[in-house]
C-alpha cells in the first residue's frame, strides 16, 4: 500500500513590530498570529513564553505543542473506542511538557505526559478501554513525529 501525503499550509505573520523593527532584544514585541489557509478559521493570537518577553495572554509554541500531542492522543483514543464499540461520554486531558533550556538560550522538550479522564457509558468493558491508548499513542501522528517521550496515564471511568 503507497504512502498517503497530507500538507498543511498556513500562515504565521508578526504583528509585533512596535516601529523600530528589530533594532534590538527588548524593541519588538513577540506577537504573531497563526493563520489556516482555509476559509472559515479563526486566527490563533500567538506569542513567545512570558519568560522570554512573550504576552500570557496569547498561544505560545511550546503550549501548542503540547496541545498538538494531546489532541491528537484523544482523536485517536474516540476513533478506537468507535471502532470497538466503546461508548466514551467524556474526555478531558490535563495534559503537561517539560522543556529544558540550555546555558546558551536553546532548548528542548524532554518530556510531555497525558492525563487523560475518560469517562464511559453504564456497561461498557472497563478494562477494554483502558488497553487502548497505547493503540491511541502507536498511531497518532504528532508523539510519532517528537524526538522526545510522551507519555499517558489514563483514567477510565464509569457512569453510573
Amino acid at each position: 500500500m503507497a504512502t498517503i501525503q497530507h500538507h498543511y499550509q498556513l500562515t504565521v505573520e508578526w504583528t509585533g513590530n512596535t516601529g523600530a523593527g528589530t533594532a534590538g532584544y527588548r524593541a519588538y514585541e513577540r506577537q504573531h498570529e497563526i493563520m489556516s489557509s482555509t476559509a472559515g478559521k479563526p486566527a490563533i493570537a500567538g506569542s513567545s513564553d512570558p519568560a522570554f518577553r512573550g504576552d500570557r495572554e496569547r498561544w505560545n509554541p511550546e503550549e501548542l505543542l503540547v496541545a498538538s500531542l494531546s489532541a491528537c492522543h484523544q482523536l485517536w483514543y474516540l476513533h478506537l473506542c468507535a471502532d470497538a464499540g466503546i461508548v466514551v461520554t467524556a474526555y478531558v486531558d490535563r495534559a503537561e511538557g517539560i522543556m529544558a533550556e540550555e546555558p546558551d538560550g536553546s532548548g528542548r522538550f524532554t518530556s510531555v505526559v497525558l492525563h487523560p479522564v475518560v469517562t464511559v457509558a453504564p456497561g461498557t468493558d472497563v478494562e477494554r478501554a483502558r488497553a487502548l491508548p497505547d493503540r491511541a499513542h502507536a498511531r497518532c501522528y504528532v508523539a510519532r513525529s517528537v524526538v522526545f517521550p510522551v507519555r499517558h496515564e489514563v483514567t477510565v471511568n464509569c457512569e453510573l
